[in-house]
């Protein structure tokens, strides 16, 4: 496999950190303008948060960040130091901002870790296997969670149209089944059969009008065999921690939306289990998103998922929720990419001219 530098690099351009941004303000100002609950006194809301949830929730975001770089480290068996570590996690989340949700930052990352020394063969196989982690959390727990909520996992009918509601949980549905069927098509490719596996894409790209993708369809079913000689003979000392690390990750992302809505309206037991189980089916929805890092489909699915919880405050609190657990990134990626490239890049040929 041949990596395509120059398209990995209009990925990882700082300067389309502004695409999403201006989407988001463009939703956010809309929101402002249409929607007679956002008034100068909900904005002023902001005022009534409480400290130490908002704290709490700041503390929290950064408990899945060092998940996220602890989960790296165990997947590439300490190739990467913690400072490493950090700069994947750092540029991987940028280009997930940057990119389309349904994208994604997948050759991003293969790309990261290449350049951080990693064989490719190696580096396939563990975006692969965080990619196939991260799918099995929401295929496996979105069944437990919709049992949990008791059936408040979609907005009622009071807070949402009866026809925007059904088009919801149709979206939801969808998005749920292609991952669930992804995700059991690519752990059985890579764990079970990766060369049959192999021969089904050989042979349904083989169909005419399917033919032009073939040769990418060769390719990656030799990836996935590649990935799966690398993943071969990992035992449970391997597996366990990183599946206990997604878990964490994905747990912290969510609870940090808990805490924040916490600062402004007290929430009881019941209520937090059902926020918790809204975030993950709202996430779902937000895969499917065209947009870079679901820049305006997020601002708009939080205030139809989590208006009956926050009433006047729910535009001060999205906002709040994004400057938390997006746009950080897209500042710490412009920052942290032009270093990366000159000590990936240009110290590696300085050292190998001396």
């Amino acid at each position: 496999m041949k990596i395509d530098n120059k398209k990995i690099f209009e990925t990882l351009n700082p300067n389309k950190v502004w695409v999403p941004i201006l989407i988001g303000l463009g939703i956010v100002f809309a929101m402002f303008y249409f929607d007679p609950s956002v008034t100068e006194e909900s904005l002023k809301g902001v005022f009534d948060a409480s400290i130490p949830w908002l704290i709490l929730a700041i503390v929290v975001i950064l408990f899945r960040d060092l998940g996220y770089v602890y989960r790296i480290r165990e997947i590439t068996q300490h190739h990467l130091t913690w400072v490493r570590a950090i700069y994947v996690i750092i540029l991987w989340e940028f280009a997930s901002a940057v990119t389309p949700s349904v994208v994604g930052g997948t050759a991003v990352a293969i790309f990261i870790l290449n350049k951080e020394g990693i064989k490719l063969g190696k580096a396939i196989a563990y975006v692969m296997v965080t990619a196939i982690l991260d799918n099995l959390f929401f295929v496996i727990g979105a069944p437990i969670i919709l049992f949990f909520a008791k059936g408040h996992i979609f907005p009622s009918s009071k807070v949402l149209e009866t026809q925007l509601q059904d088009s919801m949980e149709a979206i939801f549905w969808l998005s749920y089944t292609l991952y669930a069927v992804y995700s059991v098509v690519m752990a059985a490719a890579l764990f079970y059969r990766p060369r049959v596996f192999k021969w089904v894409l050989i042979k349904l790209f083989s169909i005419k009008w399917l033919r032009k993708w073939k040769h990418d369809a060769v390719e990656y079913g030799n990836q996935i065999i590649d990935a799966s000689k690398e993943l071969s003979g990992k035992n449970w000392k391997y597996w366990v921690p990183i599946i206990f690390a997604t878990i964490f990750i994905w747990s912290s992302r969510y609870l940090m939306l808990n805490a924040l809505i916490s600062a402004f309206v007290p929430l009881d037991l019941n209520e937090n289990v059902i926020v918790f189980a809204r975030q993950v089916i709202m996430w779902i929805v937000m895969m499917i998103s065209p947009t870079p890092g679901s820049s305006g489909t997020a601002e708009f699915f939080f205030g139809q998922f989590f208006t009956e919880f926050l009433g006047n405050y729910t535009f001060v609190t999205s906002i709040l929720w994004r400057l938390f657990s997006y746009y950080p990134y897209l500042i710490l990626g412009a920052i942290f990419l032009p270093r990366w490239i000159r000590q990936v890049f240009f110290k590696k040929k300085k050292a190998k001219k001396d």
